[in-house]
């Protein structure tokens, strides 16, 4: 065993006194040491709960015969962090959180890993950590956040940003907003909808890493805590086993992921996240794997923001396990490929099914032929881009219009808001990349302005930063290259046509490649944002969005 070099021998009698001061006795000491990352806090709802998961996970370890060590890592609330400077520190939370669980899993020898973790950046941080480090290794969700309800409508977090952009364009009034305030996020847990975290979640028990209902079990559900303590034993016959994450996070487990991902709507963010993990496990993903995917890949699920569905309903009507069923049935998913059960994705699907047709819709009748997510390239992205296409009106498929540029994200939300956005219009937001921003902000706040005002059926929005898997609309991210490495998109001026067509996957800055050469050799990079500090050396050493925003 690992932590035979933390406890075994005559060497090592300082080691156990000090394991001694902390009450672990010999018998303890006798077993396997399995770390638990715990991202447990007081500032995220998806996390506040996770002190009761991280019990659940000590009792199943006990049970299989091992010593559970727990210890925290950080974790950023997207939902609070955003339309400020702290959402800048979001995504590059991830790096944070993987290097530090490589720190401590290494400088105390453990043998396995569980973690425990339920939101945004910190599922593929903790997913990043399992590849890198190569231990046997299970993911463990805190679980989704019940639905609110207004008006006998079921709502979400998503439903107060709009709510704002109802209210500056007199659509709402301030008591009914301040009533939906109070409703939408009625529990604790990951945001209700098909957001970043639900997505992630979903995503690691497609791959494998997860067990089954990992990703659409409710928070509050006794279920989940009974989840939990099964990950505990789980984890031991892993050890047992030798099971590490690289003999399940393969190149056809990543193939499962991304079929599921199309299948249900997920956020835009899973294509950086999916690479960023695939660059840890050792597999190359590119951006036109998505599209081939997607192309082949039914959309079967329409949840919010794109539908009236949650998460709750999902796992109702089957969960991820009947998604990855239907999907099989016309060889969408590699079923051979092994997973934390300790059983093939074949073995582990057998018995699902659909409970729910309204929500998990059967192949013969999709809600549409192709998957949720669409990468586009052109002029303006060489380097590709990224939309949510389940999520676009059918007018907004192809569109075309005069640009409206902004170089943050603060004066485009404060132009939308002041309705000096008209219908028609492309609104640009640059400046927001990994390195431009830095960090690559998420825009939920003014793709919900839009969406409040009635404007997403007419106005596209286009940055190098990032969406919140809570946005809909023509809300097209990742520019690659970014402003910041002087991208085209750093030389788009007002007034500009943009041409986007989603189906046939381009997107054009309909402007001379003369002119936009000429203009090129004219633009010069702008001081950094931020010049001090972690996200100084972040920028420094942050790929673009097109390579899944790693550090190198």
């Amino acid at each position: 065993m690992k932590s035979d070099s933390v406890k075994s021998g005559i060497e090592r009698a300082p080691h156990r006194s000090l394991f001694k001061a902390m009450g672990y006795t010999d018998e303890e000491l006798r077993r396997p040491l399995v770390g638990i990352a715990n991202s447990a806090n007081d500032i995220i709802p998806g996390h506040v709960e996770l002190d009761r998961i991280v019990s659940a996970v000590k009792a199943g370890i006990r049970i299989g015969g091992g010593t559970p060590i727990a210890f925290g890592t950080i974790g950023v609330c997207d939902g609070i962090a955003m339309n400020h400077i702290g959402m800048k520190y979001s995504l590059a939370s991830r790096e944070l959180i993987a290097d530090s669980i490589e720190v401590m899993a290494v400088a105390h020898a453990f043998d396995a890993m569980v973690m425990v973790t339920n939101c945004d950046k910190i599922v593929p941080g903790m997913l990043m950590a399992a590849a890198r480090l190569n231990l046997p290794t299970i993911i463990v969700s805190g679980g989704p956040m019940l639905a609110g309800i207004h008006d006998e409508k079921k709502i979400d977090l998503v439903s107060v940003f709009e709510g704002v952009g109802a209210v500056k364009s007199g659509k709402m009034s301030k008591t009914e907003l301040a009533d939906i305030e109070d409703r939408a996020c009625p529990t604790c847990g990951s945001c209700a909808g098909m957001f970043t975290a639900n997505s992630m979640n979903c995503l690691t028990e497609a791959m494998g890493m997860g067990l089954p209902g990992n990703g659409t079990i409710p928070a509050v559900m006794a279920a989940r805590t009974r989840l939990a303590k099964e990950a505990g034993m789980k984890i031991m016959m892993l050890l047992k086993k030798r099971t590490t994450p690289k003999k399940i996070m393969t190149e056809k487990a990543f193939e499962n992921a991304m079929a599921v991902d199309m299948a249900l709507g997920c956020s835009t963010n899973t294509v950086l996240h999916l690479m960023a993990i695939a660059r840890e496990a050792g597999i190359r993903l590119d951006l036109d794997t998505f599209n081939r995917v997607n192309e082949k890949t039914p959309h079967l699920c329409n949840l919010s923001p794109a539908g009236r569905h949650h998460i709750e309903d999902l796992d109702r009507a089957g969960g991820v396990s009947a998604v990855m069923k239907e999907l099989s049935r016309k060889g969408l998913i590699h079923t051979d490929c092994l997973t934390v059960t300790g059983r093939s994705v074949k073995e582990n699907i057998k018995d699902s099914r659909i409970s729910d047709k309204s929500v998990i819709r059967p192949l013969e009748r999709p809600y549409h032929k192709q998957g949720g997510l669409a990468i586009l390239f052109g002029n303006l992205a060489p380097s590709g881009c990224v939309v949510k296409q389940s999520a676009v009106v059918r007018r907004m498929l192809r569109h075309e219009g005069p640009a409206r540029v902004f170089d943050s994200e603060e004066d485009a939300t404060s132009a939308i808001l002041a309705g000096k956005i008209k219908k028609g219009d492309v609104v640009i937001i640059r400046y927001e990349g990994p390195k431009g921003g830095p960090g690559m902000r998420e825009m939920l706040v003014p793709t919900s302005a839009i969406a409040g005002m009635g404007l997403d059926a007419d106005v596209a929005l286009i940055t190098d930063g990032r969406f919140s898997g809570g946005t809909r609309g023509a809300a097209i991210g990742h520019i690659s290259p970014e402003a910041m490495e002087g991208g085209p998109i750093a030389i788009v001026e007002d007034g500009d046509r943009i041409a986007i067509d989603i189906p046939n996957r381009r997107i054009t800055l309909k402007v001379p490649e003369k002119e936009i050469d000429i203009r090129l050799s004219k633009w010069r990079p702008p001081q950094p944002k931020i010049s001090t500090g972690y996200m100084q050396r972040y920028a420094r050493a942050v790929s673009s969005g097109g390579e899944g925003a790693v550090v190198k």
